[in-house]
């Protein structure tokens, strides 16, 4: 009982987060669109993984491309870099975290 709650409750709180960094990502999408002197700085990063069930790799994928800003364009055929198209990513370890931090990480609660 208490890893299905542990699982439940993580993926409640991965719904909240999700709701938030659309609007954060939505709103800094919309700051870059309107603005005069464009200064981005789009790349595409490879993400290492530790997600390591398919439903987990395609859930961060599908989380990473729901946020504005960021595209997943392929899961290496190891299952272990995700990669990334960023609208602006100037620091490409900092991205990295930020995907960890935000959905990677409780995607690994819920994996369980």
């Amino acid at each position: 009982m208490g890893r299905t709650f542990r699982r439940v409750r993580a993926s409640l709180i991965l719904s909240a987060v999700f709701l938030r960094e659309l609007a954060l990502s939505s709103w800094s999408v919309a700051k870059a669109a309107f603005a005069r002197d464009q200064q981005l700085s789009p790349a595409i990063i490879a993400m290492p993984l530790r997600l390591r069930t398919d439903m987990g790799i395609a859930t961060l994928a599908n989380l990473v491309s729901l946020t504005p800003g960021t595209t997943s364009l392929h899961v290496s055929a190891d299952r272990s870099t995700l990669y990334v198209h960023c609208l602006d990513a100037a620091d490409a370890e900092a991205v990295i975290a930020g995907i960890r931090r935000t959905f990677e990480d409780t995607l690994l609660e819920i994996e369980g």
